[in-house]
């Protein structure tokens, strides 16, 4: 791709969120309920191509059943607050009752409190006497002091996550966790994330990982963008490493899963996110709106507590419907923020798509005008795609 001149001696690549592109229809429409959404990694199948996010005010062992149950797979912050408080619901309702200016300190203190390693164990049980698949994150410098605990809970599929998380950690102090000889020992699928360019996804898929979480700083209530300058657009992220995941089939003949981790709040973002190689999203403000949500109406990232460097924030996010409705419908309101999976389907049998890996060869514009062309009114009045 060409590069734009930033200044002498500096360019840089022109990249796209998902507003600034539009997938475009092809000659072939289809019927919604021939259109296959399904999702498989490792040996796990899924009905919808959804993680929903480790976030404590997403996903609770309750949630992460009742996600699992309507198709999806939830993921357990195992560093979070379900960790280390027995009673995680009084905590997460002091939260809610926090004032905007006293938000962020009090979750550092709230925070602090030791992550008891039996809670790892029983948090994990809990998900699985629910009959639905287990999965939980932790972060790369804790994963071998857990390893025990969550191994203990039989936990079937384990997401190692950070901001950013690479091959490569280079350190004075520790030592750092060797991804490749530590994922290639374990029984389970590992995930691991976020990354957000064609090398950085190259290293971390031959790893031995079974999926890669793409995305860095473009969740809704992440700061990171704005505290320490980092990010990729999603839409240019998820095509880069989309190419990192056919160089390492050509080299290996595995096909490792890209999960598209934030920036989605509607149908049609998420529908983007497939088009632009997607296997599957991730998401997390959506599912903070469900009625059903752990935080109470309230949503923040998992670097939000941070001791030191916080790069979150508590944000307010208005209820919109249960859990089912958030995902599978039937919407009351016409701004894609319900029946999330039921846009996806609609979206590939408009454009004539099967399954997931064809819909992912559909073509794609930059279109600058999408979000505003003919929408005079609709953004005059507040409505629909002008919220």
């Amino acid at each position: 791709m060409a590069e734009i001149e930033i200044g002498m001696g500096k360019s840089g690549r022109r990249a796209y969120g998902f507003d600034d592109i539009a997938i475009v229809p092809s000659r072939r429409t289809r019927d919604p309920e021939d259109v296959d959404i399904t999702w498989k990694i490792d040996a796990y199948h899924f009905d919808l191509p959804l993680m929903a996010s480790a976030m404590d005010g997403v996903v609770s062992p309750t949630t992460a059943i009742q996600v699992g149950k309507l198709g999806g797979l939830a993921v357990l912050n195992l560093e979070g607050l379900w960790t280390r408080y027995e009673d995680a619901d009084s905590v997460l309702e002091e939260i809610s009752q926090l004032s905007a200016d006293e938000a962020t300190s009090r979750m550092q203190e709230m925070y602090q409190e030791p992550i008891k390693p039996e809670l790892i164990t029983s948090r994990i049980q809990e998900i699985k006497k629910g009959g639905v698949v287990s999965c939980a994150s932790v972060t790369p410098q804790r994963t071998e002091e857990f390893l025990p605990h969550i191994l203990k809970g039989d936990l079937d599929i384990l997401v190692i996550q950070g901001t950013v998380v690479s091959a490569e950690h280079v350190s004075t102090t520790v030592e750092p966790l060797n991804l490749k000889t530590f994922i290639r020992k374990l029984d389970i699928p590992v995930i691991v994330g976020g990354c957000a360019t064609y090398k950085a996804a190259l290293h971390l898929m031959r790893t031995g990982a079974a999926g890669v979480l793409v995305g860095v700083g473009p969740g809704h209530a992440c700061t990171t963008r704005g505290v320490l300058g980092l990010g990729v657009p999603q839409a240019t992220a998820i095509a880069d490493v989309r190419a990192a995941r056919m160089r390492h089939l050509d080299e290996t003949g595995v096909y490792c899963q890209v999960i598209a981790d934030g920036g989605m709040a509607t149908g049609g973002d998420i529908s983007k996110a497939v088009v632009c190689g997607a296997d599957a999203v991730m998401i997390g403000s959506p599912l903070a709106a469900a009625q059903e949500a752990p935080g109470r109406g309230y949503h923040w990232g998992m670097a939000t507590f941070h001791p030191t460097l916080p790069r979150g924030a508590r944000v307010k996010t208005s209820t919109t419907g249960t859990l089912e409705e958030v995902l599978l419908g039937p919407a009351r309101e016409n701004d894609g923020k319900l029946n999330l999976f039921g846009g996806l389907r609609t979206s590939m049998s408009t454009c004539g798509y099967l399954d997931i890996k064809e819909f992912q060869k559909a073509e794609v514009m930059v279109a600058p005008a999408l979000q505003t062309e003919g929408k005079s009114l609709q953004k005059s009045q507040g409505v629909g795609m002008g919220h």
